[in-house]
């Protein structure tokens, strides 16, 4: 059998529709960002990134810098083995520490990824739990769809972000079996935020677990950085609080947080845990010292927020259709797959700036866009580039000013 002919009946498919995705090959600069090298065809071009999630920068603050640095030459490059054998190294701990306090929590956990930190948790708990049954927003990310799939527990959609709806699932389940709701503070690609509060409440009211993704909430809300639950006053009352240290934190990995019980549990059965080299202590000291950082500094944060507003208002003089929200997340809606790589392609090649088409799975078919994330590091200048880019290629493609 020509298993290749069947992959490439696949991926021209992809292709035809316009969903095939292509990678810029890029090379950050240490000191420059959001500068970034772009190569192409053997030359390296200067670009504006504007769709990183190193959201304040940290990738390359100097303290985090110094300190992956500093552990590199202390521990070496690896970890040397799984949490289980031999891996755990003392920077583990500390920063376990660091983020079970972030959080309010007696515990934390690390893991690889802040995907496999969802997939594992989810899938240990509904799987561990006898007769449970998780409640999950519509919009979760994949990767908490992959852990609950993959936990076999029964589960129920309920609409997104809507706590009417959510009461009325969990009044119609049994009072007497386990239930979990899994929700996100911050939605990565509408940036809407969740109510938390209400769910919170509704949770509580029916016995249920919550359980929260806030990957795109630390270290950018809140007064130490610890999310929009912790803006909103409301740690303390979720069970699990989940996070990454691939964003504002500018490293890599992810972590769940809770009771030293619940995070035992997940360290004692998740596979995702278990058998996995762990993190380099580099890693972990570097993304300690950004938590630390981010705990008392407030000059990223309002920085950043500040510069989302202008990019805001500047789309809004421009008549550049965004899809509002309470978050730092700009969605540009195109609508359909094809225009929104034309013009992601025309930014990259005519006016050097850099945003990745969004399109299908990671959004679905008809709401096709580009997604800005403007950083503190992004100038004045930056953000009067980028409004009068898109107002020119907007004309020139002859959009409609109401496409949102």
């Amino acid at each position: 059998m020509n298993f290749d002919a069947l992959f490439n009946a696949q991926l021209d498919t992809l292709k035809d529709e316009g969903n095939y995705r292509y990678f810029a090959e890029l090379e950050r600069t240490c000191g420059k960002f959001p500068r970034a090298g772009n190569h192409v065809d053997g030359e390296v071009n200067d670009v504006t990134v504007w769709c990183s999630n190193d959201y304040l920068g940290m990738g390359q603050n100097q303290l985090v810098i110094d300190a992956m640095c500093e552990a590199v030459k202390r521990t070496g490059t690896g970890a040397g083995g799984t949490r289980n054998i031999s891996g755990t190294n003392h920077d583990h701990l500390l920063l376990e520490a660091e983020l079970a306090d972030l959080h309010g929590k007696e515990a934390a956990l690390l893991f690889t990824s802040g995907y496999v930190s969802n997939w594992a948790a989810l899938s240990t708990l509904g799987s561990r739990l006898e007769n449970c049954v998780i409640l999950s927003d519509s919009g979760n990310h994949a990767s908490m769809i992959e852990g609950i799939r993959h936990s076999r527990a029964d589960k129920v959609i309920w609409n997104h972000n809507d706590v009417t709806d959510l009461e009325a699932k969990l009044a119609a389940l049994p009072a007497n079996v386990p239930k979990i709701v899994a929700f996100e503070s911050v939605y990565s690609m509408d940036g809407d935020i969740a109510p938390i509060r209400q769910i919170v409440e509704v949770a509580e009211k029916y016995g249920a677990m919550t359980y929260l993704d806030e990957v795109h909430g630390v270290g950018l809300y809140g007064p130490r950085g610890g999310g929009v639950a912790e803006a909103e006053g409301l740690m303390e009352r979720i069970t699990l609080i989940e996070g990454t240290l691939g964003k504002a934190f500018g490293v890599v990995g992810g972590y769940i947080t809770g009771s030293a019980a619940l995070c035992d549990f997940i360290r004692s059965f998740a596979s995702g845990f278990i058998f996995t080299t762990a993190l380099p202590p580099a890693v972990a000291a570097a993304a300690r010292t950004s938590i630390a950082h981010l705990k008392t500094s407030q000059v990223e944060r309002t920085q950043h927020q500040a510069q989302v507003a202008k990019l805001r208002a500047g789309l809004d003089r421009a008549g550049i259709p965004h899809m509002m929200n309470n978050s730092h997340i700009v969605p540009v809606m195109i609508k359909d797959p094809v225009k929104t790589k034309m013009l992601a392609d025309y930014l990259m090649s005519e006016w050097g700036i850099y945003v990745q088409p969004i399109n299908y799975p990671t959004v679905p078919k008809g709401t096709e866009r580009l997604r800005f994330t403007p950083s503190p590091l992004h100038t004045d200048a930056d953000i009067a580039h980028l409004v009068n880019a898109l107002s020119s290629l907007w004309k020139q493609c002859a959009i409609a000013h109401a496409v949102a």
